[in-house]
């Protein structure tokens, strides 16, 4: 796990108060209770009278210094000290090797515990390790013994950091989870004074932009929360976890079915989606399905600096979801512009230009950190450039917030929604920006020219009348 550098020194042979557990300042590993349990023959072969049966060793290891133990590392034959090695006089036979450096004496540090007599049980003595120095650590606990193979540990490691219970590498995000809590109230603030001030003029996709804006500002304060209690506390609540989990799953699927529909031009080009809301609820729901199991598998269980081979399985059906959306989404981003070109419906055009736009620069970039992503990964294998790591996932949430507040500016709510509103559209399309005043004038000259005409059909059909009468007159004189 992932430490920095005690900031106040911490007295390791004094038992430490509940009280100053909770101080900032120190960053420790405490060992609470740990028991180790030998197989029952192991112990049997012991002599009563023996003070020391067996050796369990406790090795905090700083993982830059990790050739320090054995010959070269924890792969080596080399472990343990032999009868050979301990005549050089550089270890104790039955002990795990250790390299020490003279500059720094306690790193590699060792914790020895011994089995006593006949006994099946030994307890570690509660002991506080302070990290006076920044780095990855790793924790071992080993034994030379081959007669001690089958022994069990049972019990707890604290591991704290001078500002609290967070692991190193999620430290940074507690602070960063803060921030994107006040940009999304920020961006909900704006949207709301926008809503309010049209609320007449509101249509159907802005109550899902709404929707999304609202499930950002509680994803991010639930984060924030959780971790500022994990970190203030040491233990991390399941309930909270699993909200925090929850109302991520559901926005990033809520936030994706969003960029769906609105490339399909749902309310603009097209009132409903038809048949084809089917699949984009199925799609939908096996994302929200395999999205919550991820957030799950990392953020409950243990938690540490290192990946899972868990978390590795359900990265990739992610990953593939992600692109069924993408390809789908420029799928039907294509097939809406090319029905706006053909109507001429310019305005609409031009909107869906600059979504297009703004979306490919997103995948562009998500492109190029997926790549980041995989060398970062590929070049740190034992994490440590952990200092780093927060901004890994740190990106893609900023890379959702971007993308939302684009299509807020885009859909903003105003007092001419017929601009990117669905209507009957003919083929003159009026609704661009409302009847102008040309098309005023013309449809009133029409009616002026439409009145003008009856008048002189009526004018007429009196003149043919006056001579019909005038001829029956003349023929009843003849």
């Amino acid at each position: 796990m992932g430490l920095y550098a005690s900031k106040l020194h911490v007295d390791p042979d004094k038992k430490p108060s509940p009280e100053e557990n909770h101080l900032n300042g120190k960053s420790f590993i405490r060992f609470e209770s740990i028991t180790f349990r030998r197989p029952k023959e192991s112990a049997e072969k012991k002599n009563e009278m023996q003070q020391k049966t067996g050796l369990v060793e406790a090795i905090i290891v700083e993982v830059k210094d990790r050739e320090k133990i054995g010959g070269s590392y924890l792969h080596s034959a080399a472990i343990c000290c032999t009868p050979d090695l301990s005549k050089e006089g550089s270890c104790n036979v039955g002990e795990v090797i250790i390299h020490q450096d003279p500059n720094y004496p306690y790193n590699p540090q060792r914790i020895q515990t011994f089995f006593e007599g006949k006994t099946e049980e030994t307890t570690m003595v509660l002991q506080t390790v302070e990290i006076n120095h920044t780095g990855m650590y790793y924790l071992y606990f080993m034994f030379c013994d081959p007669e001690l193979m089958g022994t069990t540990i049972s019990g707890r490691t604290v591991w704290r950091n001078p500002e609290g219970y967070l692991p190193g590498k999620m430290a940074p995000l507690m602070t960063y989870f803060g921030l994107m809590s006040l940009a999304y109230l920020g961006l909900g603030l704006v949207w709301f004074l926008w809503s309010v001030q049209y609320w007449k003029d509101i249509i159907q996709l802005q109550y899902h932009i709404t929707a999304v804006v609202g499930l950002g500002m509680c994803e991010m304060a639930l984060w924030y929360f959780e971790y500022a209690n994990f970190n203030a506390t040491g233990n991390r609540p399941m309930g909270i976890t699993l909200w925090a989990v929850t109302f991520t799953a559901v926005k990033k699927t809520v936030s994706r079915l969003l960029l769906l529909v609105v490339s399909m031009g749902y309310g603009v080009v097209r009132p409903t989606l038809g048949g084809v809301i089917f699949k984009v609820l199925l799609l939908g729901l096996t994302y929200f399905v395999f999205s919550e199991a991820l957030g799950l598998v990392e953020n409950l269980g243990n938690i540490d600096d290192l990946t899972g081979k868990a978390r590795l399985f359900l990265v990739l059906p992610v990953s593939l979801l992600d692109a069924c959306f993408i390809i789908w989404i420029f799928s039907a981003l294509s097939q809406t512009l090319e029905k706006l070109q053909i109507r001429r419906s310019m305005a609409k055009f031009a909107l869906y230009r600059k979504f297009t736009n703004s979306l490919a620069i997103s995948v562009l970039l998500s492109i190029a950190w997926v790549g980041y992503e995989l060398y970062f990964n590929a070049a740190d294998p034992l994490s440590e450039l952990w200092q780093r790591a927060w901004i890994i996932p740190a990106f893609w949430n900023l890379l959702a917030f971007v993308l939302l507040v684009v299509i807020c500016s885009l859909w903003a709510p105003s007092n001419n929604p017929t601009r990117y509103a669905y209507s009957e559209e003919t083929g003159d399309e009026l609704e661009e920006e409302g009847i102008s005043l040309t098309s005023s004038s013309v449809l009133l000259a029409g009616e002026s020219a439409n009145k003008q005409l009856e008048r002189k059909e009526r004018r007429a059909s009196n003149a043919d009348l006056f001579r019909l009468g005038e001829e029956v007159e003349e023929d009843k004189r003849e």
